[in-house]
């Protein structure tokens, strides 16, 4: 059964492949007019849009794909994970021969908005543009001629990290026909301008739902769970659901405490750890006053959430256990009630970030430490220290066990498989 169900999706492979070789050789790019190529150019040269698109390019955190570790910015050479291999990031500096340097807008807005490379070929999805493809035309060109201002670097594209059959870019045509939809962002008429611009924001250039959302086994986005959490694929870490009403993973937040955390790092009911400490750090820390508000604006009009059923409390003996581990490591920061210390150490009680639904973000925290981000609004943050060289896995799922499970908080326990499991999880 097992190589009937083989040969059946080989097949099924084969007419994909053979199919999508004639869809990947149509260029069904709409050209832009004469006079829209030349407003264009003359717009690449206007500094006020090229630091409008500087800004809208720090807002979509441009440089944390396209920036190698230690690398010259936008130069590419960064290898991003994905569940089925790995993906360079390219050099989109105005290179000509490794960058994007002999690209029009044409080429750029094409890539953005339908997910086509220069020469219309189909590109992987671990480039965002699910997402992006709702960004402004206006917008993309003030991003265009932000990346074209910028010095040229050549640094070539590393080797792409796919196995047959994922290296088969025309195989991307059943991928796209099941998970993407084109098609910039459409304002809601019955809602506020403000509200406008955060759903514009969150939905398009912050691409927040590649994140937090659920994927399924093909690494598509699931329909209907928008912004409901998810983990994210090969970073082992939990983005949590983002509504701020009953049973969203921001209950009971207030619009000052999003933005606080989005510029700072901290608010009063948590800080930003692991993957989103770097956006903290690299984008939203400069975002304006403004678009802070309007994308809580956004979040808190997300609806409830289904309430999760309690999950079952810890024996005795392991919740005996995890009370001391937490006494002797935990209070004296967090406090014996688990509420922290405000603007210093964020609270555990009815943290998201704790109390999300698989416990990877706790039980890193305890193994690596938690390191907020420095930001210009709190540039020396209190950090926590690992504790993978002084517990064992039975320690570390007692304590995250007990933290889970105490005050307000009601999610499960963590195992010591689980903890072993992300014992050596890389960092990044």
């Amino acid at each position: 059964m097992k190589l009937w169900r083989r040969g059946w999706w080989l097949l099924v492979l084969l007419a994909i492949v053979v199919l999508g070789w004639r869809y990947v050789g149509r260029d069904d790019r709409q050209a832009s007019s004469p006079v829209q190529r030349e407003a264009d150019v003359a717009a690449l040269q206007d500094p006020a849009l090229i630091a409008r698109g500087e800004y809208l390019a720090t807002v979509g955190d441009c440089a944390a794909c396209h920036t190698a570790r230690d690398g010259q910015r936008y130069a590419g050479g960064r290898s991003l994970g994905t569940p089925f291999g790995d993906v360079p990031a390219p050099n989109i500096t105005p290179d000509p021969e490794t960058g994007i340097g002999q690209w029009s807008f044409d080429d750029f807005w094409n890539a953005l908005h339908q997910g086509k490379g220069r020469q219309g070929e189909l590109l992987y999805p671990v480039f965002s543009y699910t997402s992006f493809t709702k960004v402004s035309r206006d917008d993309a060109l003030t991003i265009f001629a932000y990346l074209k201002s910028l010095p040229p670097v050549q640094r070539p594209d590393t080797a792409l990290g796919l196995e047959f059959p994922y290296n088969v870019r025309s195989s991307l045509v059943a991928w796209r026909a099941l998970y993407f939809k084109p098609g910039e962002y459409r304002p809601d008429p019955a809602k506020s301008e403000q509200w406008n611009r955060g759903a514009y924001l969150v939905q398009g250039l912050g691409h927040c739902n590649e994140c937090h959302t659920t994927r399924d086994a093909l690494g598509g986005i699931e329909q209907g769970r928008h912004l409901t959490g998810g983990q994210i694929p090969q970073l082992d870490w939990y983005a949590p659901d983002l509504s701020t009403q009953p049973g969203g993973g921001l209950d009971g937040w207030r619009t000052q405490d999003i933005v606080d955390l989005l510029k700072t790092g901290q608010s009063t009911r948590g800080s930003a750890f692991g993957p989103m400490a770097d956006v903290v750090r690299k984008s939203t820390q400069y975002m304006t006053g403004a678009d802070l508000q309007a994308v809580a604006s956004y979040l808190q009009s997300l609806p409830p959430r289904v309430q999760p059923a309690p999950a079952p409390f810890t024996p005795a003996a392991g919740r005996e256990h995890g009370g001391k581990l937490y006494a002797q490591r935990c209070a004296d920061c967090h406090g014996q009630d688990g509420n922290g210390v405000a603007g210093v150490y964020p609270p555990l009680n009815g943290n998201t970030s704790v109390t999300e639904p698989t416990g990877i973000n706790a039980i890193r925290s305890v193994l690596l430490g938690g390191f907020a981000p420095a930001t210009a609004g709190n540039p020396k943050p209190y950090s926590m220290p690992p504790f993978a060289q002084q517990l064992n896995d039975e320690d570390v799922a007692a304590v995250v066990s007990y933290i889970r499970q105490s005050w307000s908080n009601r999610a499960s326990a963590a195992t010591p498989e689980n903890v072993g499991r992300f014992r050596n999880t890389p960092v990044d």
